[in-house]
Formats: structure tokens, C-alpha cells, sequence
């Protein structure tokens, strides 16, 4: 009976610390939706990068959502002792973990196939905005400059972008590993950004990412067993409830 009171306390008090992590997920979200040129400011290339990827906005608040739902079952269900919280909170635990493992084995399995879609998705938006929209702009500047890649796949990317255009025929100075403040003395062209060959963002993250493997697979190993340890001690506490 201690040990039943022990567990169900300490779920209590995990899932409070969940309920408030989905709450400051949600404000993040949400400052960033409403304003995502500071958050660019404060958190740097990472959040740029990242940004390149998926809407970090709504990415956070959908996050946050979960985390906050989790969160409120979780102590519900161990404060009142609810059956049907604990089971909800359970089941959903349990669609999340089938997601990540799915999500990494297609991740893993499906590489070039996810690039060849992306491409489909973000070289077009590269050629239409890059250099007349500010915060698209500045969010490639950003992840160009901090992880030394140039564009999605290469330079050829910003080829007829507004860009392109208005600076005469050149590319963006990360092309040809210049810096940003030497635009005006030294301009990227074809020929130069041709012969530096500057890897494409997209392939620069994939190598980061295996070049990190083991910190990687330590964070998704570490995640993965706090979900597995979350569910066994809610069925535990659903089994011992009279």
C-alpha cells in the first residue's frame, strides 16, 4: 500500500512537471507565430534551421497542446484515481511512441526519397521569396551562416529568386564561403560559386546529424524510456485502483 502511495505521488508530481512544460511550450509557440524575427534573434542558427523544416510556431503549440493534455490526465488520473484518465493517458503515450518509431525507421529508411520531396517544397519557395520576404530571407541567411551550406541542395537554388535578380545575376555570399559584410567589395557569381561547390543545407544536416549520431540516439533513447516508464507505472497505478 506505501508503495502504491509512493508511485502514485510521484506520478502526480512527473505529470505537474509535464502539465507546466506544455504550458511554456504553448507561450514559446505562440511568440514565435506572433513574432518569429526575435526568436531568430535570441536562439540563433539552431531555431533557423529548424525553421527551414517545419512552421516552429505551430509546431511548438501542437506540441505544448499534447504535453498539457498529458500533463492534466496524468495528474487527474493519479490524484482522483480515475480509471478512464489513466487509460487515456496510456493510449495516447502509447500512439506517440508508435509515431516516433515509425517516424525514425521511414526517417532512416526513406532518406532520399523525404529529400526529393522537400526539394519539391522549398526550392520553389527559395526562388520565389529569397530576398523579397525579410524573415525568409533572414531565416536562410541564418542557417547558411551557421552551418556553411549554401541554399537546399546548391546554388543553383537562388537561380531567378528576387535575389538573383536585383544584385546582378549573383548569389548569396555563403555560395562561396564569403562573409556577409564582404558582399560589397567581392560578389558570388556562377563561375565562383561553381568552383567552391559549397554543400546544400539539407545534405550539411544529414552530415551533422550522423557526425552527432551517438548524442542523437542517447536524447531519443532517453525520450523513448520516460515514455515506456510513464506508461508502465499509469498501468500500474490503473491496475491497483479497487
Amino acid at each position: 500500500m506505501q508503495c502504491f502511495s509512493f508511485i502514485k505521488t510521484m506520478m502526480f508530481f512527473f505529470n505537474l512537471l509535464i502539465f507546466l512544460c506544455g504550458i511554456a511550450l504553448l507561450a514559446v509557440g505562440i511568440w514565435v507565430s506572433v513574432d518569429g524575427t526575435s526568436f531568430l534573434k535570441i536562439f540563433g542558427p539552431l531555431s533557423s534551421t529548424a525553421m527551414q523544416f517545419v512552421n516552429v510556431g505551430y509546431f511548438l503549440i501542437a506540441a505544448g497542446v499534447v504535453l498539457f493534455a498529458l500533463g492534466f490526465l496524468g495528474c487527474y488520473g493519479a490524484h482522483t484515481e480515475s480509471k478512464c484518465a489513466l487509460m487515456t493517458f496510456f493510449l495516447i503515450l502509447l500512439i506517440i511512441f508508435i509515431a516516433e518509431v515509425a517516424g525514425a525507421v521511414v526517417a532512416l529508411v526513406y532518406t532520399t526519397m523525404a529529400e526529393h520531396y522537400l526539394t519539391l517544397l522549398v526550392v520553389p519557395a527559395i526562388k520565389k521569396d529569397y530576398g523579397s520576404q525579410k524573415d525568409f530571407t533572414q531565416v536562410w541567411n541564418s542557417t547558411m551562416e551557421g552551418l556553411k551550406c549554401c541554399g537546399f541542395t546548391n546554388y543553383t537554388d537562388f537561380e531567378d529568386s528576387p535575389y538573383y535578380k536585383e544584385n546582378n545575376e549573383t548569389f548569396p555570399p555563403y555560395c562561396c564561403n564569403l562573409s556577409a559584410n564582404n558582399t560589397a567589395k567581392e560578389q558570388c557569381t556562377d563561375t565562383k560559386a561553381f568552383n567552391n561547390n559549397v554543400q546544400g543545407c539539407f545534405r550539411q544536416l544529414l552530415y551533422d546529424i550522423k557526425t552527432n549520431a551517438v548524442a542523437v540516439g542517447a536524447v531519443a533513447a532517453g525520450i523513448g524510456g520516460l515514455e515506456l516508464a510513464a506508461m508502465i507505472v499509469s498501468l500500474y497505478v490503473y491496475c491497483n485502483i479497487k
